[in-house]
């Protein structure tokens, strides 16, 4: 009875498209997990709609005409079962996942990409080395697009100090504490995250807050994502106080960058994050690791600090910097963030979209 179902349904579809053109409207999968990559496709259905291209749901891939097809990330590549989908055109984000990095399954998905490129007809990726990576795999330039996780910077004001006390108002932070941010997901799996996700760099994260300790009497850690656990351990282990907030909706991630002193990167690999341009946009000062788009978005020094990766001693460094500066001589960096942020809103991103788009939907 179901198969018979599916089968009418499918005649629906087939028989609803009757007309359209071949590639003319293009189908979007983010990971349905709620977090960013579903966010990013939400993004990029905005700027579909300025360049006037029907986003379609994705029941449509039984149309009677292929279409075209944008997954969120690389992972589906995994399993052959997306070459059923040709003859559609197949488009991807790669933002992460180097090969030969100890982790199996960035392994399998970049052998499958050297093995089918040849069915894949556009590519994103966020930062100059995945793209040089993904050359490498013999795939044709022309299909690989460099375009940066961007940001909507609707969400994140510039705050003030206002808009500080006010944030640590509501979220009960002290006043006198020294704020670290880190919003990601880095534990293995979506429940506690007891094990880590090496790439993400739970580990070092750990260990420069244990550092900072000894010269930050006041440290606190404002936390958020999923799969927490391995690093709610380590600072309870150390002693150091922390807030993990569960948000409800991802613009709310703006309350918690407006509480924050720091923000810190400690990943080995990133497609991203999207917290470059978060705190940036926010006026939050940034210490990162030499990692995804932040090689490409941070000029040491001016508009952010940045470290080579599992530099536990530099991230702390840079951290104190950061605590013994006033406002007033952190303000050009802040100032200068912001204007990154800006630089790679979704919206200035549009005509990078437009050219990605040419030939990919007609």
């Amino acid at each position: 009875m179901k198969m018979l179902a599916e089968s009418i349904g499918k005649n629906i579809i087939k028989a609803a498209s009757w007309n359209w053109k071949p590639y003319s409207r293009l189908i979007l999968y983010g990971d349905d997990a709620g977090w960013v990559l579903d966010w990013e496709m939400r993004e990029l259905k905005t700027i579909c709609d300025a360049l006037g291209m029907p986003v379609i749901k994705p029941l449509w891939k039984h149309a009677r005409q292929p279409q075209t097809i944008f997954y969120s990330n690389q992972f589906f590549l995994q399993n052959d079962n997306w070459l059923d989908l040709l003859p559609h055109r197949i488009g991807l984000a790669y933002f992460h996942g180097l090969p030969g990095t100890e982790n199996a399954g960035f392994d399998r998905v970049y052998n499958a990409l050297k093995k089918h490129h040849e069915n894949l007809a556009r590519i994103q990726v966020s930062h100059t080395e995945m793209r040089d990576v993904i050359l490498q795999t013999g795939i044709h330039p022309s299909k690989v697009f460099l375009i940066p996780i961007g940001i909507n910077t609707s969400f994140f004001p510039f705050r003030s100090s206002e808009m500080k006390q006010d944030a640590r108002t509501k979220l009960g932070v002290p006043k006198s504490a020294f704020v670290i941010g880190s919003f990601q997901k880095d534990g293995v799996g979506w429940e506690e995250g007891m094990e880590p996700k090496r790439e993400k760099g739970p580990d070092v994260f750990v260990e420069t807050m244990k550092r900072l300790k000894k010269d930050i009497p006041e440290l606190f850690v404002m936390l958020s994502g999923p799969a927490r656990g391995y690093v709610k351990k380590g600072l309870e282990d150390a002693d150091i106080p922390y807030l993990h907030q569960y948000l409800e909706s991802y613009p709310d991630i703006a309350t918690l960058f407006r509480s924050l002193d720091l923000y810190v990167v400690s990943s080995r690999q990133e497609g991203g994050p999207k917290a470059i341009l978060e705190s940036m946009a926010s006026g939050v000062p940034l210490v990162t690791t030499r990692v995804g788009q932040a090689m490409d978005l941070v000029k040491h020094g001016e508009n952010a600090f940045m470290t080579e990766a599992e530099d536990v001693d530099a991230l702390a460094s840079y951290a104190l910097q950061v605590y013994r500066s006033s406002q007033a001589d952190l303000q050009p960096m802040l100032s200068a963030g912001r204007k990154t942020a800006e630089a790679n809103s979704y919206e200035s991103q549009i005509p990078l979209w437009a050219a990605f788009m040419k030939g990919f939907v007609e």
